[in-house]
């Protein structure tokens, strides 16, 4: 039997072990799953929320240990793995409280003995790949509401976060969730790959640009629902009128919290030129107080990179960033010995002719330029293929807010960044991808709207 092998990024050491799937099993996990959704979709909906909510409890029960196996196999610092699983409460806590309004049918005319009634219908069988940079919000947003409304789930975890994928199979089960309703499929990209092969009637992906097209080529024909989180290039605008040292600490924050491997961490920074050199000098004070290190240590802030190929990425951003004229005020090389680590990089005097202003980092470096006035800002900002988040640093909220309407992007912040609401749709426009999580539309999107036509006698 073929094996999948986890990583310790942080030492380069085996972390676990895992039989992995073969194309027969992956056929055979899709079966049972379809064979199952009909029988799921007919049980109450209380009774599902009834599973989901003990799945709650068996996460707070088991928190530490479920922080440490997320540490373990992806790198992230143990506070933040702690901060993910504390965070992913209030998302099943919203997608609990507002399906039963959501997905209750509902009618919307009467005339004489006319009725029109909306029924939210199953998908039925949902093909989750998800990610694993954070493998608990990302899974969350998709199998939680996805169950809820009736489907029967395939999961593909990150083969770099399966330990992790693995463990949440494991608490769903003891929720009293029936093993064929849920079922995790290991492996590689090869085992993604015929996962979205299969006949399922949608595919959930949250992970790269390039992955994301190549499913969209192998679904598009196929007229199933299709959804892809892809990544994100984040700028942030700094004007002239801000609190310096605060918008610097948070925005240095936004940039190297879980060591820049987000979607939405801030990667471009566009600095108001009255202000730029003071701000320069806050935001690298902020970053030299990060501390890299062990993450199993509570006190680290900066940890590995999970994949080692992305170290190689940053060297070369690096590299062709000062090569045009860039300026290297801190880091900027990968940290000798076991692991994939990196140093905490800021760049200044950098243009849109480089790859660090241009192409998903995924790591701790940013660049940060100067810029003349709010309509360079604008400019520059809007000036990428991407297009998940964008925000603005100002006091002045009438002067942000026709900023932000400028700006194209699925989420735009004031005076915040590197934030996601359960209440809000988590969306993108351009290689950002399609579709959208979160809010009451995370919950609609893995149903089918059915019209009903309801004459009486």
């Amino acid at each position: 039997m073929a094996s999948l092998k986890i990583l310790n990024p942080a030492t380069g050491e085996v972390a676990g072990t895992l039989p992995a799937d073969d194309l027969k099993d992956v056929r055979a996990k899709y079966e049972r799953a379809r064979a199952s959704q009909p029988e799921w979709a007919r049980v109450r909906l209380k009774s599902r929320l009834e599973i989901l909510a003990r799945f709650r409890e068996r996460v707070v029960a088991e928190t530490e240990r479920l922080a440490q196996v997320l540490t373990l196999e992806v790198g992230k610092p143990i506070a933040q793995a702690r901060n993910e699983l504390k965070g992913v409460l209030p998302r099943i806590d919203f997608f609990m409280d507002n399906a039963p309004s959501v997905l209750a049918a509902r009618k919307v005319h009467q005339e004489d003995k006319l009725e029109e009634r909306v029924s939210h219908e199953p998908l039925g069988v949902i093909a989750n790949v998800s990610a694993w940079n954070y493998p608990w919000f990302v899974g969350a947003n998709v199998f939680i509401p996805a169950l809820l409304a009736g489907n029967t789930v395939l999961y593909k975890p990150s083969e770099f976060a399966s330990l992790t994928g693995t463990e949440i199979a494991r608490l769903l089960y003891a929720s009293g969730l029936p093993q064929d309703v849920f079922i995790p499929v290991i492996g590689g990209g090869d085992v993604g790959a015929a996962v979205v092969e299969q006949p399922v009637d949608g595919v959930f992906f949250t992970g790269s640009v390039a992955t994301g097209k190549r499913i969209a080529d192998a679904v598009g024909k196929r007229m199933v629902k299709l959804q892809l989180e892809l990544g994100g290039k984040d700028p942030i605008y700094v004007c002239d009128d801000v609190d310096v040292k605060a918008a610097a600490a948070g925005l240095a924050d936004g940039a190297f919290y879980n060591t820049g491997q987000s979607c939405c961490s801030v990667e471009r920074i566009y600095v108001h030129e009255r202000i730029h050199d003071v701000f320069v000098e806050a935001f690298v004070a902020a970053v030299r107080g990060f501390r890299r290190g062990d993450p199993t240590d509570d006190m680290t802030y900066i940890g590995p990179l999970t994949r080692a190929p992305q170290v190689e990425v940053l060297e070369s951003q690096v590299k062709d960033a000062v090569s045009k004229g860039a300026k290297l005020v801190a880091g900027g090389a990968r940290v000798k010995g076991a692991g994939n680590w990196f140093e905490p990089t800021v760049l200044t005097a950098v243009t849109h002719e480089m790859a660090v202003m241009r192409d998903e980092s995924f790591g701790p470096i940013i660049g940060i330029m100067r810029v003349r006035d709010d309509a360079e800002a604008v400019r520059l900002m809007n000036d990428t293929r991407y297009g998940l988040t964008a925000g603005v640093y100002t006091h002045d909220r009438d002067r942000a807010e026709n900023i932000m309407g400028q700006l194209r992007a699925g989420s735009v912040y004031w005076n915040c960044c590197d934030r996601v609401s359960p209440r809000l749709p988590w969306s993108g426009v351009g290689d950002s991808g399609i579709g959208l999580t979160l809010s009451t539309y995370g919950i609609e999107t893995f149903t089918r709207p059915k019209a009903w036509h309801l004459r009486g006698d």
